[in-house]
């Protein structure tokens, strides 16, 4: 499947990889066309399967797209990306809305909307799925890091989109308990749930770890 990563950073290069590794073919997009990180993580992977491109072309040329570009600047990449490259298209977004000005993180968006329903509102015409944006990058491609079964969530408006991501989720990635959240306005909890992320990053003194949802035994 050809596969667009919009971002270069940490996340963006290692979902970029796995998918590469598991045979697809990867564009990574970046503002520039040339972006040294892009051009460099294409020569790492051997070029073959790994491109590299602006926005637009990563957009134009996925059939799935993974946002995993900064929060903060996300909505001004996918204007970049272009409405008509997106439309029709299952759109994973991973990013979260915060302000790294301090230590103590803070969001730029909360409590009556997320950066998830921003972008859904902005591109109506494409799948918006929020996912994989409460858990580190190397856990994102392989939960078995961890010792015990976490939880993974989506959150969107169409089911068959979820669907699709959630297939992807189990294959692509290997997890095993995936939580449908519900609709696109649930992205608030888990774009939320960073702040306690960071906390809990700063106690265990690790970047490897997650959350699990335990039921009842009854």
């Amino acid at each position: 499947m050809k596969i667009g990563v919009l971002g270069t950073g940490v996340a963006g290069q290692t979902i970029g990889s796995k998918l590469v590794h598991l045979g697809h073919e990867v564009m990574m997009g970046a503002r520039d066309v040339d972006n040294p990180k892009a051009v460099a993580w294409a020569k790492d992977e051997g070029e073959k399967h790994a491109l590299f491109g602006n926005f637009a072309n990563a957009a134009s040329f996925g059939e799935i797209v993974f946002n995993c570009t900064l929060g903060t600047a996300s909505l001004n990449a996918l204007r970049m990306a272009g409405a008509e490259n997106l439309k029709g298209k299952i759109l994973i977004d991973t990013a979260n809305p915060l302000d790294y000005s301090s230590d103590n993180w803070s969001l730029t968006v909360c409590n009556t909307d997320s950066l998830g329903e921003q972008i859904q509102r902005e591109f109506p015409d494409t799948f918006v799925v929020k996912s994989l944006n409460t858990i580190n990058a190397d856990v994102i491609v392989n939960p078995t890091k961890l010792a015990e079964r976490s939880d993974v969530f989506v959150s969107g408006n169409d089911m068959e989109a979820k669907s699709t991501v959630i297939r992807i989720l189990r294959e692509w990635f290997g997890w095993k308990s995936i939580i449908d959240l519900g609709d696109i306005t649930t992205s608030r909890g888990v774009e939320m749930y960073m702040l306690l992320w960071r906390s809990l990053r700063k106690a265990v003194s690790s970047y490897q770890f997650n959350v699990k949802v335990v039921r009842s035994a009854q």
